[in-house]
């Protein structure tokens, strides 16, 4: 709801000017303004200069339906998150982590790998130092852990991880409870924490389970006069309980939040009005408008993706194709100079054939003469068999190295025609490489919007839509199937919650728990049926007249 949130103001600047007077410069995340402003009765401090936070005063019960503008939703997430930084808002280890992967992915987008390297977010302040310090990790393994969930976030909008991170800590114990010193009748020292759904009376060392509540339904009256404070239920079989606190400023200032949750509380529970619901009517169309907006941009991204993809790809067979044919220019190449060598040894081999056979015919005319001629002693006679003999021997050594060598001679002319043939296979393939057709560019068309998706036109600086009764049918169809997935993903994430605090609990320092952290564990082992959430969430009584205050 857009009461819910006092100021659209981030932070302000201050520089006094005059006694009481002071020039506030205000910066927002659209604008930069300039005023003067006088302060009256405030206890302001004189170091110059000073710097005032602008609050929200008022919670709301369910941050995604009240929190109707986006620039109300950013400044309303910052304002949750410094709280639960600065442990204002008790946050288990476990959530913490969560928490701190959508503040991630709202400011830094989709993980991408490439960009996301380690160690990207060591200057980042995600968790609080409680949480840091109860465990013996380092700040590598909780970075480790924390990228582990933001990268499932992939495709969240900033504000839709906003909101998310808005949707867990809204169940926080501590979240949107203001809480106040009081004493009872007896002197007993209290703490009274006032919130959207009531009054609750805590113990001052347990802040996270109310030891009483009192919902805005059950109460009749409240007043104070000077320090003490009355509280008057509806069911007047129930004692008034009375308290006093430390000073009659602080009296008004639990009657102003009491007046305005009680008013909250009842409007919420009533029919918007006329201007509510013309805000959630924009509200709806701008968030249906930037989610056709980001649809489009995700299939111009696609599309995009598959181009690049596609010129990759043209790219590397064209490079392949460079290198087939320069491997079949080297074939070829070689194919050729091993034809030459071939050539070359076939021509030598054939020589030393022809010169074998020469030598084989003039040993054989040797031995037929030294046979004709007449030996006439008998030792002449056997020196010419021993002659006769090895010129035998000599004669068949050189028909067998003659036989030889013409058997190489063949051999190295049929690899001589092999290697023609290769070549000729070399020319061939080069040449089927070189007059293959070249591939023409792709152009992807972009696809036509389906005709369900209602239309827009952008002319110069103006916006017009055209929203049919079946497409506000269809959003609105749209939106109940989101919270049946939201009831779906919150089993699942309470599943991953309990996964990583299982994980993590061996690291765990037991000497460095706090008071919360054990008060926290207890509650988790009882099942939560102490919480301020289980007191509050009754059925309202029937025919009950609304309360004055």
């Amino acid at each position: 709801m857009a009461g819910a949130i006092a100021s659209r103001m981030s932070f302000s600047s201050l520089k006094r000017k005059q006694p009481k007077t002071f020039t506030v410069r205000i910066v927002t995340m659209d604008a930069e303004m300039e005023f003067n402003c006088e302060v009256l009765d405030h206890d302001v401090s004189k170091e110059e200069p000073v710097t005032f936070h602008f609050l929200a005063k008022f919670y709301p019960e369910n941050a995604e339906e009240e929190l109707v503008q986006e620039i109300t939703q950013h400044l309303f997430f910052l304002q949750v998150k410094k709280q639960i930084l600065d442990e204002k808002i008790y946050c288990p280890p476990e959530a913490s982590v969560l928490l701190a992967s959508y503040a991630v992915q709202a400011k830094y987008g989709d993980y991408d790998p490439s960009v996301h390297k380690r160690g990207f977010l060591a200057q980042e302040e995600l968790l609080p130092k409680r949480v840091i310090n109860l465990y013996q990790m380092t700040p590598e393994m909780w970075e480790e852990r924390i990228t582990a969930w933001y990268a499932e976030h992939r495709g969240r909008a900033r504000d839709e991880a906003e909101m998310e991170y808005l949707k867990i800590a809204q169940d926080l114990e501590m979240y949107g409870v203001n809480y106040f010193t009081i004493r009872n009748k007896k002197g007993t020292e209290l703490l009274l924490g006032v919130d959207a759904l009531g009054l609750h009376i805590y113990d001052p060392e347990n802040r996270l389970t109310p030891k009483i509540s009192f919902p805005w339904n059950e109460i009749r009256n409240i007043s104070y006069s000077d320090k003490e404070f009355t509280i008057k239920p509806l069911d007047k079989k129930i004692d008034v309980f009375k308290f006093n606190s430390s000073k009659l400023r602080v009296n008004k200032l639990i009657l102003q939040l009491c007046i305005g949750n009680h008013d909250l509380f009842m409007r919420r529970r009533k029919a918007d009005s006329l201007e509510v619901q013309q805000m959630k009517a924009q509200a709806r169309e701008e968030k249906a408008r930037k989610q056709m907006e980001r649809q489009r941009l995700a299939r111009e991204k696609q599309m995009r993706e598959e181009a690049e993809r596609t010129r990759d790809e043209l790219e590397r067979r064209l490079l392949q194709m460079k290198e087939e044919a320069t491997m079949a220019n080297e074939a070829l190449m070689r194919s050729e100079e091993t034809a030459d060598l071939l050539a070359e040894k076939a021509q030598i081999t054939e020589e030393e054939a022809k010169l074998l056979a020469q030598k084989a015919a003039e040993a054989e005319q040797e031995m037929q003469r030294i046979k004709a001629t007449a030996i006439r002693t008998e030792e002449e006679k056997r020196l010419m068999e021993q002659k006769v003999l090895e010129a035998e021997v000599l004669a068949l050594k050189m028909a067998e190295e003659s036989e030889r060598r013409a058997k190489e001679a063949d051999q190295l002319k049929q690899d001589l025609q092999e290697a023609r043939e290769a070549e000729r296979r070399a020319k061939q393939k080069l040449l089927e490489i070189t007059t293959k057709p070249t591939y023409p560019p792709m152009n992807p068309i972009p696809a036509p919007l389906p005709p369900d998706i209602p239309s827009f036109n952008l002319i110069g600086d103006s916006l017009s839509f055209d929203f049919k009764d079946t497409d506000m049918k269809r959003l609105s169809m749209e939106i109940e199937k989101e919270k049946v997935e939201y009831m779906e993903k919150s089993k699942h994430l309470q599943e991953q919650l309990n996964e990583l605090k299982t994980e993590i609990e061996a690291l765990k320092l037991k000497e460095r728990e706090t008071a919360l952290d054990i008060l926290h564990n207890e509650n988790s082992d009882r099942g939560g049926t102490s919480s301020k959430h289980n007191t509050i969430k009754k059925p309202q009584a029937q025919g009950r007249r609304p309360i004055c205050i």
